[in-house]
């Protein structure tokens, strides 16, 4: 039986020393407020507002109904093109407001949504596009800008990726009609659960408040129907301490990010994503790719013999979400359409990074790795 000890997951939620999050749950017990728009939730919506850079930060319960009600703020119906490299929830969110989502292939280099093939993916049904910053490495945003402006299209982020990246030293959630950050555990910045859209104006951040808290706008008026998708407070004041050590999380993300590299740069068979230039990087995810015939390995034969090891990697994004049950008849989802993503899905892995990660593991996983190469 396995030593629950000696198991290194892809990820593991960095936590603030316990002593430091009492005196938020004391006030909250003091309070009797745990819910609607308490104290912590309004501190933190203006914290993570200076922190990212942005206008106005709504607060939910999920990255997933933030990104459902991302697309009820806009209106969004007919067809939306998307990515099919991507956490199912993204064409979820979709499929939950009756949309129909349309792949299109991805670029080879960041994995992210091909922005030169979205325009001949638009239909008279298409009101917008949904791309992914995939692994926090920024989308063509500009070619995707220009192409939403040509045909009257809005577009959404999926930025769950993305918390505290910047391209050229702007905040990445400030670019497009709206962008969703997730902070579930195994996010970089974490509240448990939750998530959040980003807006640019103060009309926009009003409806989508009243979207998340049933539609009312005072004690006997509804205004529009929504939901129950608030921000709790405890998952709000957690918020607030998690942003305290943020810098810090993303600085040891960033050292393991660099003994990953130095230890397997030179590796035959595998190719590693280089940092952009002009970005700041939050280092969520180190991916790999494996090439079988220059490794020796097949992608799956390396993932299980990790996994032996007592190494729990991810295979960050496979199946693609075009394939999976619910998508697999779209038109969009043959493989023909998705050349790219098909071959990257069968060549990716995911591995292990997270602040509390030893380098001496890393280095340890590196060896490991490096030795399966050798006897492969």
């Amino acid at each position: 039986m396995k030593s629950e000890k000696n198991i290194i997951s892809v990820t593991r939620p960095a936590l603030p020393p316990l002593e430091e999050f009492i005196p938020y749950l004391e006030k909250i017990w003091k309070s009797h407020q745990l819910t609607n728009s308490g104290p912590f939730h309004q501190e933190l919506e203006k914290s993570l507002a200076e922190y990212l850079d942005v206008k106005h930060i709504c607060l939910f319960s999920s990255g997933t109904l933030a990104l459902i009600i991302a697309l009820q703020a806009l209106r969004i119906s007919g067809e939306v093109i998307t990515t099919p490299f991507s956490f199912v929830a993204t064409t979820h969110a979709l499929y939950w407001n009756g949309i129909k989502p349309v792949f299109v292939d991805i670029e080879p280099m960041f994995m992210n949504i091909n922005a030169e093939m979205i325009e001949s993916a638009i239909t008279p049904q298409t009101t917008a596009i949904m791309p992914v910053h995939i692994y926090g490495n920024p989308c063509d945003i500009e070619k995707i800008q220009k192409v939403a402006d040509i045909y009257g299209l809005k577009v959404i982020y999926d930025a769950c990726h993305a918390f505290g990246v910047k391209l050229d030293g702007k905040g990445i959630c400030n670019f497009g009609n709206l962008s969703v950050l997730s902070f579930h555990a195994t996010k970089v910045f974490t509240t448990f659960e939750g998530g959040a859209i980003v807006c640019h104006d103060d009309k926009t951040k009003k409806y989508i408040d009243f979207l998340k808290n049933f539609g009312f706008a005072d004690e006997t008026t509804v205004v529009v129907p929504g939901i129950n998708a608030k921000m709790n407070e405890i998952q709000s004041a957690f918020g607030l301490l998690q942003l305290q050590y943020f810098e810090e999380f993303i600085k040891r993300r960033k050292d393991i990010t660099q003994i990953y590299r130095e230890y397997l740069c030179d590796v035959d068979g595998m190719h590693i994503l280089s940092d952009i230039e002009s970005v700041r990087h939050n280092y969520a995810y180190f991916p790999i790719l494996i090439d079988r015939k220059k490794f020796g390995l097949t992608r799956d034969e390396l993932y299980e013999l990790l996994k032996m090891n007592n190494i729990y990697c991810r295979r960050y994004f496979y199946p693609l979400i075009s394939q999976f049950y619910p998508y697999r008849n779209l038109p969009s989802s043959s493989p023909k359409n998705l050349p790219i993503a098909e071959d990257i899905a069968k060549k990716v892995l995911c591995l292990p990074i997270y602040p509390d990660l030893g380098l001496d593991s890393v280095a340890s996983i590196c060896d490991q790795i490096i030795n399966f190469k050798k006897r492969g």
